[in-house]
């Protein structure tokens, strides 16, 4: 069963770990440089996310702001699990779960910095009552 029941749940909790790094004016110092914007579209529920770094904007649904340079295609169950540090990108992609279009290594770069958020989305989660998406295997 899917963790999400909702476009609008991938975008409360996917989308809201993007919002939280927004709000961090170190972390977007160390974004905006990297020129990456990128666009993932999940599945299971249907839903799109842009995120322009070097703006710092975040955009949801289809069609929806700046043309990406990066594209990522995942569940939304796979995307939950990446924020909760059970999902390692580069293996990922090597096995399939995520598939990817446009220079990746520019994202690979930037990875690190999402690591730090990993513990917001795990207190975000809890503040919200989802067990069932922290107990994602």
């Amino acid at each position: 069963m899917a963790a999400f029941t909702s476009e609008d749940e991938v975008y409360d909790y996917l989308g809201g770990v993007f919002r939280m790094g927004m709000e961090d004016p170190a972390l977007v110092e160390k974004l905006k440089p990297s020129g990456v914007v990128l666009r993932i579209t999940y599945t299971d529920p249907d839903a799109v996310i842009t995120v322009d770094m070097p703006n710092s904007e975040l955009h949801t649904g289809p069609g929806v702001g700046p043309e990406p340079n990066v594209e990522l295609f995942m569940s939304a169950d796979t995307g939950n699990r990446f924020w909760l540090g059970k999902v390692v990108l580069p293996v990922a992609l090597a096995k399939g779960q995520v598939r990817a279009k446009g220079p990746v290594a520019k994202l690979l770069k930037v990875l690190p910095l999402a690591k730090g958020m990993f513990g917001q989305y795990k207190q975000s989660l809890e503040a919200k009552g989802r067990t069932d998406l922290l107990a994602a295997k």
